[in-house]
């Protein structure tokens, strides 16, 4: 997910460059402009998706500390 971010994220900055830089004609710049907007569209989906993948990941590493601390517990108390 990080890599098709970091993807958008290059290819956004090449068209803002080109509609910076380059000479374009009515169509050429509505067609990068609307290529701007579907890169910024997938940009945000993709943070979305980053965000919540990144919850996921906390959320089960809570559950393995969780567990394993039970398990600590319980071989402590089974040695004792």
């Amino acid at each position: 997910m990080e890599g098709k971010l970091a993807s958008c994220r290059s290819n956004l900055d090449e068209v803002d460059f080109k509609l910076r830089k380059l000479e374009l004609t009515a169509e050429g710049r509505k067609s990068l402009e609307k290529e701007k907007n579907a890169l910024t569209n997938r940009m945000s989906h993709y943070e979305k998706e980053l965000k919540s993948l990144r919850h996921e990941n906390r959320k089960n590493m809570m559950v393995s500390v969780a567990i394993f601390l039970l398990l600590a517990l319980a071989y402590y108390c089974y040695t004792m």
